[in-house]
């Protein structure tokens, strides 16, 4: 199975997978319905020209996601971050710095979907276009796609000073500025297959986070 592809949902056969250009976070900063935790470490990303715009979409009260979809993106950030049990040589101040062994990349994927009544359905994924993947940053784009409602990316494991693995497993504040200025209705950060956090955007601009997001 291909896991650079994202399932598709509508009928067709599903495959595992992981605008102007984004760029995600420069540093390390999922899915509970709701759950948020504010992370040390920034994200910027810049919106995407495909995105709805503010002031005539409809309001959605909930992020609807396939279980393919879900378990695609899992299997994106196990490949990605394979190796995060391999910390014991580095730190944060080196990771920041950019200066260690990079142990893990960040992974940027482009949310394809629509908004119906009171929910919006993601029915999609599909891997950023130039893709630049670091361990604290990934840059991309979703210019390609008409469909686009949002951005989804990975965290990964960082290293205390002892060298050993801390999750991060939210939004940071960094993420949720960029999002604020820019034009996407959701971005979600993936932590594994259990847990996930989501931001949206109402019609009248207004950001909510935790956003909630229901698995079906």
């Amino acid at each position: 199975m291909n896991i650079e592809r994202a399932p598709s949902t509508g009928g067709n056969a599903r495959e595992t997978g992981a605008g102007s250009t984004r760029v995600l976070r420069l540093s390390a900063g999922i899915f509970a319905v709701g759950f948020a935790i504010i992370s040390l470490y920034p994200l910027t990303t810049a919106s995407s020209h495909g995105a709805l715009g503010r002031g005539s979409d409809p309001t959605f009260t909930v992020i609807a996601i396939p279980d393919a979809v879900r378990e695609s993106m899992n299997a994106i950030f196990v490949r990605y971050n394979e190796h995060w049990d391999e910390l014991t040589d580095v730190n944060t101040l080196t990771q920041m710095l950019g200066t260690g062994r990079p142990t893990q990349r960040e992974y940027l994927g482009c949310l394809r979907g629509h908004v119906s009544r009171d929910t919006l359905w993601v029915t999609d994924w599909a891997p950023a276009r130039e893709m630049k993947q670091l361990q604290f940053a990934v840059a991309g784009s979703c210019d390609d796609l008409t469909d686009v409602v949002g951005t989804w990316h990975t965290h990964p494991y960082r290293a205390d000073l002892r060298g050993a693995a801390i999750k991060e497993s939210s939004l940071s504040q960094q993420d949720l500025a960029t999002f604020t200025a820019g034009r996407d209705r959701v971005v979600l950060i993936v932590w594994d297959v259990d847990s996930f956090d989501a931001a949206a955007r109402g019609a009248d601009g207004a950001v909510l986070h935790p956003a909630l997001v229901a698995f079906y």
